[in-house]
């Protein structure tokens, strides 16, 4: 995708081939910059802070990982170490472990003298992967759109949760990725960029990268989104997701639930765009199995934005000494999802439809 006219990735091999570069994510949409990324420990952190973050993006990042790992020691000890280590970076994105686990199974056989070499090679497989994936997915998602604009002949409206565009992947994203595809193709949309709160990944991210593609959108609170399906104002709506389960269950980011009831009551298609290495075929029933990620108070407490002075400054919300909860995800069950959007075509979420994608 382009930022200021210029192709980017979120994450690439440096120029050096001794390191790994990413976009900084918890900097935008007010400053762009780069982080270099040196060794594996700079992997686990950017995963743990967000600097990285979707799904896939942190599956790709924990394979790097590994490849930074190796460059430096590159023992079965070692292997196991920076593994272990990496997968208790984020918990509920199924990718991490998808992406971790695909590398250790392809190291292990290796004499450590072929090791580094081999996994930083493997590394840059998984990251083409997922961008053919997510272009993929995105061909069939875009086919949704079209149906829904020859059907109404006027601009169609769809409203998406959090980030699940090219900044949560290597490049295309999930849910953006048919949005991408249509706009592209000349099929007029809008979409209605949910806020989601706490970290605003949708006013900072989604509406950045939209932006950057020209692509027509408008910010809403998390709360309007019900009110927007009520008067017929949202033909669709589209999410990514960090976990499915075997039986179609969508875990995403804090407040999908609540716009899958939404969409549910008002009779608006509610679709999940998803790589089907995010589907966790040893999980049945996402309420009950799916660990949900807590995260830190003052993510709830605090705000950040830019000042009329031009600096980027923090400020609390809530009165001292209140608690906050911060639960970074819930599960949408697999009946208020109309159907999957993967990379191997569009699928209903439930057991016997889904088999197709294992």
């Amino acid at each position: 995708m382009k930022i200021n006219g210029t192709l980017y990735r979120t994450i690439w091999p440096s120029a050096d081939n001794m390191a790994v570069e990413i976009i900084d994510q918890t900097r935008l949409p007010h400053i762009f910059t780069t982080l270099r990324l040196e060794n594996m420990r700079d992997a686990e952190r950017a995963i743990k802070d967000m600097q990285v973050r979707g799904a896939p993006l942190i599956g790709v990042t924990g394979a790097y990982g590994v490849a930074l790992a190796m460059q430096h020691h590159a023992s079965d000890a070692a292997l196991q170490a920076s593994c272990d280590m990496l997968l208790k970076a984020r918990p509920t994105a199924v990718n991490l472990r998808w992406g971790v686990e695909r590398m250790r199974a392809f190291l292990v056989p290796l004499p450590e003298s072929e090791r580094a070499a081999a996994a930083w090679q493997e590394a840059a497989r998984i990251a083409d992967e997922d961008v053919e994936i997510c272009s993929s997915l995105g061909e069939h998602g875009s086919e949704i759109i079209r149906a829904l604009y020859q059907k109404k002949n006027s601009t169609v409206n769809i409203l998406t949760h959090c980030n699940a565009g090219w900044l949560a992947t290597v490049d295309w994203g999930t849910a953006l990725a048919p949005i991408y595809k249509a706009f592209d193709a000349g099929i007029p949309l809008h979409v209605w960029v949910d806020e989601t709160r706490p970290r605003n990944q949708g006013a900072s991210l989604t509406a950045w990268e939209l932006g950057q593609h020209g692509v027509p959108h408008t910010v809403i609170a998390d709360n309007t989104g019900g009110h927007l399906m009520q008067h017929g104002m949202v033909d669709m709506a589209i999410v990514g997701t960090d976990r499915v389960t075997a039986h179609g269950d969508v875990c995403n980011k804090i407040g999908t639930y609540l716009k899958a009831l939404a969409a549910f009551d008002n009779g608006v298609p509610f679709y999940v765009a998803l790589p089907t290495p995010t589907i966790d075929w040893t999980i049945q029933d996402g309420v009950k199995e799916i660990p949900i990620e807590e995260r830190a108070q003052d993510e709830v407490t605090h705000i950040s934005g830019l000042c009329d002075d031009g600096q980027v400054r923090t400020v609390q919300v809530t009165p001292k000494g209140s608690r906050a909860a911060n639960y970074g995800f819930d599960v949408t069950p697999a009946r208020l999802v109309t159907a999957l959007i993967t990379e191997k075509g569009v699928v209903k979420a439930d057991a016997a439809a889904m088999r197709v994608l294992s």
